[in-house]
């Protein structure tokens, strides 16, 4: 929402909201760190940001409305999917005809707006609200949920426990599956999982029930417990749904499918494997499209966003992104994928399994068990002109050959390694055998990467203690963390650790665990000609890594720092995902 300075200054004024002084030196401040004024105003707690947020409604001549003590109907609301609407802070809230009322923090969040229009196909009307209206909204979401999810559930387990298996008794599995009940047990849970924005779905058999947990950014939550009479249609329900055998119940089974849940694409990976009390359901959820992301919506920022975008203005070499499982290594080798993804290229990955689908991609699926693997997919792959390739991983010597091979004879590669560190990525590839003079002619940039949760827009503001400061400068380089976030404009010139504002999630807020979302942190280290000459020395990885450092690297944990002086996460997250 862009109001003029001099016009916002005249109307505070007016209104008696701010003083003078105050807004001179917001003004001042705002003029040295380009940050906006009323950012620095509620920063500074001249004005509150709902008060700030009815002032911008008052001037622009938006309708501003409070949802508190408002009765919405749970189908207006499930009009916007509860992660959009959570994401966006947008709440549909008032249904007519061809009209719909969204209450917004943000009314020029046009791609939110874009995006409800052409999922409802109705008239959007946009009006201001205040975070506390959003807060009560969304949890009307979760009892809207669960009352749907507790009424199904409870009517459909009954119905089950009337077909219970009783033992001896010859049952077909497959008319279990496709009966109403495991039907719609199975889509109560896919649809109840994607709304909570989980990743993951586990069904795990206890002695005496079947207990339900999701993975939401990252942790898992016990989601319900089931009696056990409902596994075996459960289980055999998600069989079908994944083309796997019925009838195996000994052996662990692999497969997907797809089902579309709030108006969006999913994919649904399936693992199941037998347990002391029966067989486990792992479903993991991939959502179709990642068309849309940037290096900067998924945290990267400052020198190393530079380091990024000239690695990809390369037209040869290898990128890659090293971390564990479920760092979002994929993500960030998609998001590339999306920026270089322009007609006059061709592109071909091999991977295993195919996450996300993307237009003009040239997508292949590993099947080792005929005998198709990551090199011999490569090795034909090579072969159909690619321009950029992209190896979903490099798990041996022959694959990580074949791909530097495709890297010397100009080809863009980008692939993922299992490693802790950026640097320990180099020692790892050396240990497969790699040459060293084939490493330093190709690779170009090495990212290591983990995943943070967001806080929530509800949290709260602190200073650290004198103890805190000691104790962050014995985590990180806290002066290269501070020198960063002075060169990207983050905080003031004069800033000090003991001035600037962290936070941390508050107690019953709009989400449970106070985080909502999660972003990634980042260390981006390119392979320079000094970095060169250590790998040609033989050099460790921790001597690669102060090298780097000296050059500008902010590691992953100094970047989780800066995020949570940012207010993006908080410092108690950064430190439990770096010492995982």
């Amino acid at each position: 929402m862009y109001i003029s300075d001099t016009h916002l200054k005249s109307f505070l004024a007016d209104a008696g909201l701010v003083s003078q002084k105050d807004f001179d030196n917001a003004e001042a401040e705002a003029k040295q760190t380009g940050q906006p004024v009323g950012d620095i105003l509620t920063a500074k707690n001249s004005i509150g940001e709902d008060e700030l947020r009815r002032t911008y409604a008052y001037i622009l001549g938006i309708p501003f409305v409070s949802l508190a003590g408002t009765n919405i109907k749970y189908e207006t609301l499930g009009m916007i999917p509860e992660p959009i609407a959570r994401r966006n802070n947008i709440i549909a809230y008032n249904h007519r005809g061809e009209e719909l009322e969204v209450a917004m923090l943000d009314t020029d969040d046009l791609a939110a707006i874009d995006f409800i229009k052409k999922k409802t196909h109705l008239k959007i009307l946009p009006r201001l609200t205040d975070v506390a209206s959003i807060k009560t909204a969304l949890k009307l979401y979760q009892q809207g949920l669960k009352d749907n999810l507790g009424d199904v559930i409870e009517r459909e387990t009954a119905a089950l426990e009337k077909t219970a298996l009783v033992e001896g008794k010859e049952v077909d599995l497959k008319q279990i599956a496709e009966g109403v009940s495991a039907v719609r047990i199975v889509d109560t849970l896919i649809r109840h999982a994607n709304a909570q924005n989980a990743s993951d779905i586990h069904i795990e058999p206890l002695e005496g029930s079947l207990l339900i947990r999701y993975r939401i950014d990252g942790i898992l939550h016990d989601a319900m417990e089931l009696p056990k009479h409902a596994a075996a249609a459960i289980t055999a329900r998600v069989k079908v749904l994944a083309n796997m055998r019925l009838d195996e119940h000994r052996l662990p089974q692999d497969g997907r499918f797809g089902a579309e849940s709030g108006g969006e694409k999913i994919s649904f990976r399936v693992s199941i494997l037998p347990t002391y009390y029966g067989e486990k359901i792992v479903m993991r959820l991939l959502r179709d499209s990642i068309s849309g992301f940037t290096l900067e919506s998924i945290g990267f920022h400052g020198t190393g966003l530079e380091r990024m975008h000239e690695a990809m203005r390369k037209t040869t070499g290898m990128v890659l992104s090293c971390g564990p499982t479920g760092a979002g290594k994929s993500t960030t080798l998609y998001t590339l994928l999306d920026i270089v993804n322009t007609p006059d290229v061709n592109i071909s990955t091999i991977e295993d399994p195919i996450e996300y689908q993307m237009n003009r991609i040239n997508q292949t699926q590993v099947r080792p068990e005929i005998g198709f693997t990551f090199a011999n997919g490569l090795r034909s792959l090579v072969r159909q002109d690619p321009d950029i390739v992209m190896v979903g991983e490099i798990r041996d010597k022959e694959t990580a050959s074949l791909a530097i091979n495709a890297a010397l004879t100009g080809h863009l590669v980008l692939s993922t390694l299992h490693t802790n560190s950026a640097a320990g990525a180099i020692a790892r590839l050396l240990d497969m055998g790699i040459e060293p003079f084939l490493l330093v002619s190709t690779l170009r940039v090495i990212i290591g990467q983990r995943l943070v949760r967001k806080l929530s827009a509800d949290k709260e503001k602190y200073e650290l203690s004198r103890d805190e400061q000691s104790q962050l400068e014995r985590i990180v380089d806290a002066g290269n963390v501070l020198r960063a976030l002075k060169d990207e404009k983050a905080v003031a010139k004069d800033a000090t650790w003991k001035n600037i504002p962290f936070f941390k999630s508050k107690e019953g807020g709009q989400s449970p665990s106070g985080y909502a979302g999660r972003v990634g942190i980042y260390e981006v280290l390119p392979v320079t000609s000094t970095i060169k000459e250590l790998v040609m020395k033989g050099s460790t990885g921790d001597e690669i890594e102060k090298q780097a450092r000296s050059e500008g690297m902010l590691t992953m944990s100094e970047d989780g720092i800066f995020k949570a002086a940012q207010g993006v996460t908080t410092i108690e997250e950064v430190l439990r995902v770096i010492t995982e």
